[in-house]
């Protein structure tokens, strides 16, 4: 007996992988964080990952590989420095959710050091990209704070309309290329009429 292979075909969801969301974003601001430098507007800089190399191919020393390395601990977040004296501190992230952004996205090591660096006078946020809107917003954390707080009762999640309404738009143009800061400063102005 011949088994022929069958013709019907199954389709099945594809796996959507959430680790390098974000990435596009992030070359987005590595260039806007170099004309900042460059334009001496601010000192701001991607954190390295906190990586332990264990085992590294040496054929020739121009050509060492690293064959094994592991993450030594959860990195905290992605970018921080100084602007107009004030330290700053924020992670990326993205949302190709039309109605909402899970809280679950930020990670507790990211909150603890969120929280910290808002407790000792720094300025602390998420830049968040929706991917619906086309829009990345500055989202300050003591209004994501608000959300978390929420969450340990019931919604696991901002939605979009709070986004929008909680956040600061910043729209994408040629130079710099992602201008946060300008939405660092109308958070600023928006804290000192407080």
């Amino acid at each position: 007996m011949i088994k022929y292979p069958t013709t019907k075909k199954t389709y099945r969801k594809p796996r959507i992988n959430q680790s390098n969301r974000g990435m596009g974003l992030e070359k987005l601001i590595d260039e806007t964080n170099a004309y900042y430098i460059e334009h001496g507007k601010a000192l701001i800089h991607k954190k390295p990952t906190p990586v332990q190399i264990v085992n590294v191919d040496y054929p020739r020393r121009e050509m060492a590989k690293i064959t094994e390395a592991y993450f030594r601990k959860p990195s905290t977040t992605d970018y921080n420095g100084v602007y107009k004296g004030l330290y700053i501190d924020f992670d990326v992230k993205e949302t190709k959710h039309k109605t909402s952004y899970a809280l679950k996205n930020i990670h507790d090591h990211q909150i603890r050091h969120l929280r910290g660096v808002k407790a000792h006078g720094g300025v602390a946020f998420i830049l968040l990209k929706v991917e619906t809107l086309n829009t990345v917003f500055l989202l300050p954390f003591e209004r994501i704070e608000t959300y978390l707080k929420r969450a340990e009762k019931g919604r696991k999640s901002m939605t979009i309309a709070e986004i929008e309404k909680e956040g600061y738009p910043i729209q994408e143009s040629v130079s710099p290329r992602l201008d946060y800061l300008s939405a660092v400063d109308r958070y600023l102005k928006d804290m000192n009429k407080r």
